[in-house]
């Protein structure tokens, strides 16, 4: 018989084995689910400070209202609540370019500026003249910088400086997150205008710098929104909002004659 080996979970027909721990006497009950999800992905067990940044990093993530996947998630229960699971899927299929995925996009980006860089900075003054070099090159590009901006919080996102401020106080201020704050002191002198570091960049820099697969960072966005999600069907149970927005969109349609795409043009 072939054999798959795995450091994850194993059955026997009398116990449970979770990386390496039996899950019954030495996990339940003793490991809470934030450090167990860092420990299921790094296959480490992480630090109490490690933990504490991990977990305020899946708060941040958690909710954050009636977003797109929030909404979707209500339409879908309203439309199927037999399907408490396809309510929650429909939501977390959205986590994409505009909602979660920034926490992806930003600790890559990073990563492949530190990745470039040796030796790495020592100082704030190295860590902004990197900054700097970045944000033009970008500009020149004409690419977004991840992490930079915020369609709410346009005067700072009070996410931020809450988790660099954890950061610091566990030792865990890494060089991922040492330049997302040099690119937050000096975008202005090159883009013209200040914009706020979101709490999206913010995290995928802190996950970066926990050494988490950079490949996970959009998953662990997911893992703390399925919370949210859940929270979003606990009160639509309690104070139903889907039918009315299905409503509101369906009574105020405006039928219009069609209006095909112009020859030649891309749609991709």
């Amino acid at each position: 018989m072939p054999e798959y080996p795995t450091a994850l979970g194993a059955s026997t027909p009398t116990s449970i084995t979770l990386l390496g721990h039996d899950l019954a006497s030495e996990v339940m009950g003793e490991v809470g689910f934030g450090e167990l999800a860092f420990w299921l992905a790094a296959q480490r067990r992480p630090s109490p400070g490690e933990t504490r940044v991990f977990e305020a990093v899946l708060a941040a993530l958690a909710d954050h209202g009636f977003t797109p996947t929030a909404i979707v998630t209500r339409l879908t229960y309203l439309s199927a609540p037999d399907s408490v699971q396809g309510a929650l899927a429909a939501g977390l299929l959205g986590g994409g370019s505009r909602f979660l995925g920034v926490t992806e996009d930003c600790g890559r980006f990073l990563h492949e500026v530190v990745a470039a860089q040796d030796p790495l900075p020592g100082d704030d003054a190295g860590w902004d003249e990197l900054a700097l070099r970045t944000v033009r090159a970008r500009r020149q590009q004409r690419r977004l910088i991840p992490g930079l901006g915020h369609h709410v919080h346009k005067d700072g996102d009070p996410r931020t400086p809450r988790l660099f401020e954890i950061a610091a106080e566990e030792g865990l201020i890494g060089p991922h997150l040492s330049l997302f704050a040099a690119i937050g002191r000096v975008h202005p002198a090159v883009l013209n205008r200040t914009l706020p570091l979101n709490g999206a960049g913010v995290c995928g820099a802190a996950l970066a710098d926990l050494g988490l697969p950079l490949e996970l960072l959009r998953g662990f966005a997911l893992l703390a929104r399925t919370a949210g999600l859940i929270g979003q069907l606990a009160e639509e149970l309690r104070r139903p909002v889907a039918n009315e927005i299905f409503l509101s969109v369906d009574l105020n349609n405006r039928s219009i004659p069609p209006e095909p795409f112009p020859t030649g043009e891309s749609h991709g």
